[in-house]
């Protein structure tokens, strides 16, 4: 990992909340994910699952985690399984974890090999009633490969067909919505390598500079400053490209008199910043670029403030949506006729801003957490209105990360430029 050490008690922390969630009796289990093939003999780059990583912080393939706080041997209330170190594995493919650095990744101390674990696992499912097995449930789950979890679901099914099965996915969707500070210190130390990066192209970039150019200088500033790398693939989106909103081609010229909008986030720890901003190549708003920068930063401000504990995303999408009703009118996108006879489904405003405004951060760029039940406090949320307008080949978002508090919320990247003022005088030096 290129990441300092993090504090082992950030997943000591989350396991007791977990545990505490558990039915009497009950034991869990996670598991890794697979490592997958691309072509050949070629794996993808393995990514770990996030429930593990939330839960003990390792990173390593063939791992699991073993929760059974009612075991009658305390030694064996949290084990962690990891694969054997093997020699010639590790001739090819780099170290692997001994035990005393996966306790102190983790903060447990019962490791087992998983060549051993049959032994053991066998009677302690035996004493137990309830069996947490672990599924995807992010509510933006859109594929259905029969990855590991699934796989094993289906295995333990078969074999201990008369135990009570719970899903472990419904307590994290609840606690993993919901940061410690000791995470946020963690999202922190993303975004700030988030935001030295964004001054830094605040300098690098001009008219005539690639798109894969800034791509490339985001990439080296996150490796520069210990980040794994990007947290999700780099948007860099100039003139009429950034009305798409997962632009990822990033192969065009950035020209003379166009904004330049870039979404890119550092990915610290496994834990993920989401920065966007909409800057003029040349180093000067437009005219109009600025109104309808300003009319953005005016919708982002007011998300701001009413992004508080008790809205749910669906009244506060709504909110905004009022919101930019009128910032459209006051900017020339939108008549009073336009509004007057709008589907209520699909609402004037809606050809300017067609996506919502905040999704759940943490370990994934798009968090586990609930999108109709009220905000709570400890979330995290990104706020990222936008603006796009076909007929003047323009787009602008403006995107920053909020942490929920118990009376409003706290910007994490209040010190990263936002205000045209601001990125002009920083751009002129």
């Amino acid at each position: 990992m290129k990441y300092l050490p993090l504090n082992s008690e950030i997943f000591a922390q989350n396991r007791k909340r977990f545990v505490e969630k558990m039915e009497k009796n009950a034991i869990a289990i996670f598991n890794s994910n697979d490592e997958l093939p691309t072509n050949a003999d070629q794996l993808y780059k393995f990514k770990q699952n996030s429930d593990m990583i939330w839960l003990t912080g390792i990173e390593q393939e063939d791992t699991m985690l073993i929760l059974y706080p009612d075991n009658p041997d305390p030694k064996y209330r949290e084990v962690l399984v990891l694969v054997r170190p093997n020699e010639l594995k590790e001739k090819w493919d780099g170290h692997r974890l001994r035990t005393y650095e996966a306790t102190a990744i983790s903060g447990i101390t019962t490791i087992i090999w998983l060549d051993t674990l049959e032994g053991s696992l066998q009677p302690w499912i035996h004493w137990a009633d309830t069996i947490y097995l672990n599924t995807n449930e992010n509510d933006r789950k859109a594929n259905w490969v029969p990855v590991r979890d699934y796989r094993y679901a289906e295995l333990m099914k078969q074999r201990f067909p008369l135990h009570n099965y719970k899903r472990s996915a419904k307590i994290l969707k609840d606690l993993r919505g919901i940061k410690t500070a000791l995470e946020i210190e963690v999202m922190q130390k993303a975004i700030d390598i988030t935001d030295n990066t964004f001054r830094h192209l605040l300098q690098y970039i001009k008219s005539g500079v690639m798109e894969y150019e800034i791509e490339a200088e985001i990439y080296h500033q996150f490796l520069k400053q210990r980040a794994t790398g990007p947290a999700y693939g780099s948007i860099i989106a100039s003139g009429d490209r950034a009305r798409t909103l997962h632009y990822v081609e990033n192969n065009l010229e950035c020209k003379d008199g166009e904004l330049i909008l870039m979404d890119f986030g550092a990915e610290y720890g496994n834990y993920c910043a989401d920065l966007t901003r909409t800057i003029p190549v040349n180093g000067k708003f437009g005219r109009r670029q600025k109104t309808v920068y300003n009319a953005c930063l005016h919708l982002h401000h007011y998300a701001a403030s009413i992004l508080k504990p008790g809205i749910s995303i669906i009244d506060y999408t709504e909110k905004v949506g009022e919101e930019a009703t009128q910032q459209f009118l006051k900017i020339g996108l939108l008549r009073k006729s336009d509004v007057k006879n709008e589907d209520p489904e699909n609402r004037a405003y809606r050809k300017y801003l067609y996506h919502g405004i905040s999704h759940h951060l943490g370990i994934d760029v798009h968090d586990l957490g609930t999108r109709t039940e009220p905000i709570k406090a400890g979330m995290v949320f990104t706020i990222e209105p936008g603006i796009y307008i076909e007929e003047e080949q323009m787009g602008v978002r403006i995107e920053n990360n909020f942490w929920i508090t118990k009376n409003g919320n706290k910007d994490l990247m209040k010190n990263i430029p936002i205000t045209v003022e601001d990125i002009e005088a920083l751009m002129k030096k």
